[in-house]
């Protein structure tokens, strides 16, 4: 048909989705943006397939992340270095300080210096069964995981991802990371980063040291509660032991608590530390720690209530700070962070029965409660120390330096200073023998006197109400037995005030004393009551001085000894001169001021009281052969520093009222109430004689190295006199000059004394006394009295003129 399509028409095609990717020949591809380098999201794709990785991008990303992750852990193992040594703190062990060994070698602790309570211990010296437990508690893969456990990380981090809030995080760590975290670095981690690092470091740690050697370390650092660090310290802690006896039911305690050891203390949960207590040792038996058999024989066991120890309190707190004094001044020079750091043994030279005796001593004196004391007690103000130090070794026995409280932590024996009173008085005895003024020689004991060298002729008097007692002409012996002021102040201007102080320095007196005044006879300067002490132990050795000290030895935490004190001393005095001062000294407790509460004690006891002006400080100082103590006592005024006379209290051993107190009152009452104990004890039981009077001046004086006599002198021997002198006659009327010299030339010691006379010229002898041709020892003393003039007169009226008389008559008497 005309005008048609010949061909037939194609029949329609249902239309579908292709994803033919356009070429990129094509013009429409031509078109398009060049494709990405990354390309991402995918070109040609549509919905979600555009932005789903292909599988070949996934595993190259995983690979690559494989090896990065390798490689970074690589670099971090490797630039993870192994920490050269141990945290200061982990290192640090505890100081022991104990009491003088008693006589079985045992010796018992005084107190502790740390920063924290350890004691390191080496590993073989603990029973097998102590570390087991603690491994079956803490890490039961110990002895075969090479430093971490990487199922436990995983298991705590899953938890610590999923835990609910306030939760407690998971921990994982192996015992080889706990040790790292406290031996290294001593503070527990918690970032991802730092347990990362912490895994590390105990991988590395597990290929350089022994097992073992980390237990050991672990056992040593921890923190087990109740202030101890470390095993040996949490052994003593809860079981009063050391950590070498611990029991398997012991160790199992210890293990059981480390997790939260004040939490699950026996003291403070019971419950809980029996919980633990038997999961310990279960995980004991499964390890093959233990046997079935030692499980089922296991009780739990009794532990020690804890009480928190603060030895710097209290007297013993005055005696420990002694000690670390004593350590920085000795050859060591340990500075107080070393002593607290290095764990040394210290034994000191405290006996500690003697020790107990002091302390009580004082408590009942301040308490009134002292036999012979009825009821009186001091004033609250009122300080005072006792002190006792050995003879023959210079060692410290005993003090009591004051309660050592909140409101006193003074230490009154050797930080406070009070004036020495008439305990100097032996000083200036010493003196006069080495210069061969024997015990023999005597002076005036009048008083008052003046002497021009004494405060400028100022009057002195001894003792006693209104003028003082009065003494003739006394030797002095009497005069120390009864602590004459005027005589012992001649003594000291014939000797000079500065062989006084050289005595007391020789002696062992570390303050100044003035070689000046020679008033210094009387005690007007300050002294420690410790230096006192230990100048009267110098007299006890029969003039042989070692220094006072508390510390007898230090030994190293190692056991060897670092230091040992020197107590070979030194010979300052000859042995003669110290038997006369020690004779002299006697006779304070026999026949003088000491003779009420000391004498009784009933064995040779030489001493010296000491009383000052205004009673402001009073002492009793004595001893025997074996031991010297002092017993000082003062008050202070309401500033708690200034002295002021102490209040007097109670009656003394007469029943009489005690006006003042004075060094024969308190001081003499306390120090033979606390020696009374002392002598009970084995070391000071024995009587000890002293050696006999030498009559140093009245003939040749023995060498200081000549051996000391061993039998009691005779009472003829002991009052032997010396050569003797008859006093010269002719004196009265001569000038004091020339009466001087003839005394001196004739081997006696003149002694000025002056007052005014109507019939001799001033300047002139009036009389001596005693009189011309008396027999004196050589050496005595005779007064000279020295006119100083008229005595002056009240001014009179001028005289009226006398009337001339009447002549009488013849036969009468005149008028008178």
């Amino acid at each position: 048909m005309a005008g048609t399509n010949p061909r037939r028409a194609a029949p329609a095609r249902s239309r579908r989705t292709s994803r033919t990717r356009p070429s990129s020949t094509t013009p429409a591809a031509a078109g398009e943006r060049k494709r990405k380098f990354f390309d991402y999201p995918r070109s040609g794709y549509h919905g979600l397939h555009r932005w789903l990785p292909s599988w070949r991008f996934t595993l190259g990303a995983f690979i690559a992340m494989f090896f990065l992750g390798a490689g970074a852990a690589a670099a971090a193992y490797a630039s993870v270095r192994v920490p050269t040594g141990a945290d200061d703190d982990v290192k640090a062990q505890t100081t022991t300080v104990y009491y003088a060994p008693n006589a079985d070698g045992t010796a018992e602790v005084m107190g502790t210096f740390s920063v924290m309570n350890r004691q390191l211990v080496d590993y073989p010296t603990l029973p097998e069964h102590v570390g087991l437990a603690v491994v079956a508690a803490e890490d039961r893969t110990f002895f075969d995981n090479k430093g971490v456990d990487l199922k436990g990380m995983a298991r705590a981090l899953w938890y610590n991802l999923h835990k609910d809030a306030g939760a407690r995080d998971q921990g994982g760590s192996t015992l080889t990371q706990q040790f790292v975290e406290r031996y290294y670095v001593d503070k527990t981690t918690t970032d991802y980063v730092g347990k990362a690092k912490e895994a590390i470091v105990a991988v590395k740690v597990t290929q350089k040291l022994d097992k073992t050697k980390i237990l050991e370390g672990y056992l040593n650092t921890i923190y087990w509660g109740r202030d101890a660090y470390g095993i040996q310290a949490a052994a003593k802690a809860y079981f009063g032991k050391d950590a070498k006896d611990l029991t398997i039911s012991e160790s199992a305690l210890l293990a059981g608590i480390i997790p939260s050891p004040n939490k699950w203390d026996p003291a403070n949960s019971p419950d809980k530390a029996t919980a633990r207590w038997n999961i310990v040792l279960d995980s004991m038996e499964e390890i093959g720690a233990i046997t079935p058999e030692e499980r089922a024989a296991q009780v739990f066991p009794a532990w020690i209530p804890y009480q928190r120890p603060n030895y710097m309190v209290g007297p013993n707190g005055l005696l420990l700070q002694m000690v670390k004094d004593e350590l920085g001044k000795s050859v060591l020079e340990l500075t107080p962070e070393q002593i607290d750091r290095r764990g040394y043994k210290i034994y000191t030279t405290i006996q500690k029965p003697l020790q107990d005796q002091a302390v009580a001593t004082a408590d009942a004196f301040r308490a009134g409660t002292l036999e012979g004391q009825d009821g009186a007690v001091p004033f609250e103000r009122t300080k005072f120390s006792i002190t006792s130090v050995d003879p023959k070794t210079g060692g410290i026995v005993a003090l009591y330096g004051g309660p050592n409280v909140e409101t006193d932590q003074i230490n009154r024996s050797t930080w406070d200073t009070l004036q020495g009173g008439s305990t100097f008085k032996p000083f200036t005895l010493i003196g006069a023998l080495e210069d061969g003024i024997g015990l023999s020689t005597t002076y005036n004991g009048a008083s008052p006197q003046s002497f021009p060298e004494w405060e400028n002729g100022k009057p002195l008097k001894n003792f006693g109400s209104g003028k003082g007692d009065q003494f003739g002409s006394i030797d002095l012996v009497k005069a120390t037995a009864n602590s004459v002021n005027t005589v012992y102040a001649q003594l000291n201007i014939k000797i000079g005030a500065a062989k006084t102080a050289d005595v007391a320095a020789r002696a062992g007196i570390g303050t100044t004393v003035s070689d000046v005044n020679v008033s210094n006879v009387l005690g007007t300067d300050d002294v420690h009551p410790l230096d006192m002490t230990s100048a009267y132990a110098t007299f006890a050795a029969r003039g042989l001085h070692i220094p006072a000290h508390i510390v007898a030895t230090v030994q190293n935490s190692d056991g060897t000894t670092a230091y040992t004190a020197d107590t070979k001393g030194e010979q300052v005095f000859q042995q003669d001169v110290m038997a006369d001062t020690t004779f002299a000294m006697q006779q304070v407790v026999q026949e003088g001021s000491g003779k009420d509460w000391v004498k009784p004690l009933d064995r040779p006891i030489a001493g010296k009281t000491g009383t000052t002006n205004d009673n402001k400080a009073s002492w009793f100082v004595g001893f025997t052969p074996d031991i010297a103590t002092a017993v000082a006592i003062k008050q202070v005024a309401e500033d708690g520093k200034s002295p002021e006379t102490i209040k007097p209290f109670g009656h003394d051993k007469r029943g009489r009222v005690i006006a003042q107190v004075t060094g024969g009152s308190w001081p003499a009452f306390v120090w033979a109430s606390y020696m009374k104990q002392a002598f009970t004890l084995p070391q000071y039981a024995a009587v000890t004689e002293f050696p006999p009077r030498a009559n140093v001046g009245s003939k040749s004086t023995p060498t200081a190295t000549a051996p000391p006599p061993t039998d009691l002198p005779t009472e003829e021997a002991t009052q032997e006199a010396p050569q003797t002198v008859a006093v010269p006659s002719g004196l009265e009327g001569k000038l004091e000059a020339d009466a001087s010299a003839a005394l001196s030339a004739a081997g006696l010691t003149p002694s000025v004394v002056k007052e005014p006379s109507d019939t001799v010229t001033s300047g002139r002898v009036i009389r001596v006394d005693p009189k011309s041709g008396t027999q004196l020892p050589s050496g005595g003393a005779v007064t000279i009295v020295i006119s100083t003039g008229p005595k002056t007169q009240p001014t009179q009226p001028p005289p009226q003129p006398t009337p001339t008389p009447t002549p009488a008559p013849p036969g009468q008497a005149a008028n008178p």
